[in-house]
């Protein structure tokens, strides 16, 4: 009988060079006898970003390694989060990170948000579809959160790096569309930007698990965005982060010019400000929100109603800034820009 995920397992970046061959480790990395030669899932392609890393906090609180606010109390994994659930049905292939044998798979659990269905719907499944592949000498990863019927592997299967698992999903204990990646020594949970345990001090010295062509696309990014875009309705956090409300022209009789920005990673302090200006310059919308605690992920719109008149048509610009406030005094920690059509 295959080997399946127990319940009790750990819940559980990315690049553009995904071939089937192997990669120059990065010298820490070699010291291991252990690398990680490639992330999960190619973000160069998929605008994928790092939403979670390993809590390196052993108080109720959090740290990730970069001593940031990306993890939560008791993270045991990095998170490649897809920005919303439309990217996630087009499909997104997740990778083995190095080659190795595997151990354990689970398919068939739904991908839902776990607050949908309640906690205890899963049953302490909380990786939801998963696959473990043994490395050797101790090493393990686990890959969480597949997308429903996509495991294409079998326990005592060899793989190679860059071979394809399955897809990124949505299943288990999570919220949004996404990979997590938990490398395991021994059975200890092991952050793969430190090589070291977690609940390690988060300004330890570095030893990291991946090759330096992984580190290369593996940059840290405190403070980022999900998306951003315009619509001609209000939006909500919930209809955005399915993929709608992301119109690229509007006609002249549209009922209301929106724009919208999803972001992750706000710190406490932080400030935002959404600006909705039209094709002759004037400002016909602005909003602003002091971050009074810092936000995993944080959503914001402005717009303005039509009137009688139809739009001038034309080019509009939704603008999105987050500033910050260090030791350096106040600096810009976000800045985007999008441009809406109207004809």
């Amino acid at each position: 009988m295959p080997k399946t995920i127990g319940a009790s397992l750990v819940r559980t970046a990315v690049s553009g060079f995904l071939v089937l061959m192997g990669y120059s480790a990065c010298p820490h990395a070699a010291a291991y006898g252990f690398t990680l030669e490639i992330p999960p899932v190619d973000c160069a392609r998929t605008g994928c970003v790092i939403q979670n890393y390993v809590d390196q906090d052993p108080s109720p609180d959090y740290r990730d390694y970069a001593c940031g606010r990306l993890s939560y109390d008791g993270s045991s994994g990095t998170d490649f989060r897809l920005p919303n659930l439309a990217d996630m049905q087009r499909g997104v292939e997740v990778y083995a990170s190095a080659p190795g044998t595997v151990r354990a798979v689970r398919d068939g659990m739904a991908d839902v948000n776990f607050r949908d269905i309640g906690i205890e719907a899963l049953k302490g499944r909380y990786a939801g579809n998963s696959v473990v592949i043994d490395h050797g000498d101790g090493w393990e990863t686990q890959y969480s959160h597949l997308r429903r019927d996509s495991v294409r592997v079998q326990p005592g299967q060899t793989v190679r790096t860059g071979e394809v698992l399955g897809l990124v999903g949505m299943s288990g204990l999570t919220e949004f569309p996404h990979v997590e990646i938990a490398v395991r020594h021994h059975g200890d949970i092991v952050d793969p930007f430190t090589g070291h345990t977690h609940h390690t001090q988060c300004d330890a010295t570095r030893n990291p698990l991946w090759s330096q062509q992984a580190l290369d696309h593996l940059r840290y990014i405190p403070t980022g965005l999900l998306g951003a875009a315009f619509t001609a309705s209000v939006p909500t956090a919930g209809t955005v982060r399915d993929g709608g409300h992301r119109a690229e022209t509007l006609p002249p009789s549209a009922p209301a010019i929106v724009f919208w920005c999803d972001m992750f990673g706000l710190l406490d302090g932080d400030m935002v400000e959404v600006r909705l200006t039209g094709p002759d310059g004037k400002l016909l919308a602005r909003g602003t929100r002091a971050i009074d605690h810092s936000k995993a992920q944080y959503f914001l719109y402005v717009g303005k109603r039509r009137k009688a008149a139809p739009w001038k048509p034309g080019d509009y610009t939704g603008t999105c800034r987050v500033s910050r406030k260090d030791t350096g005094g106040t600096r810009v920690a976000l800045d985007i820009v999008r441009t809406l059509v109207v004809r």
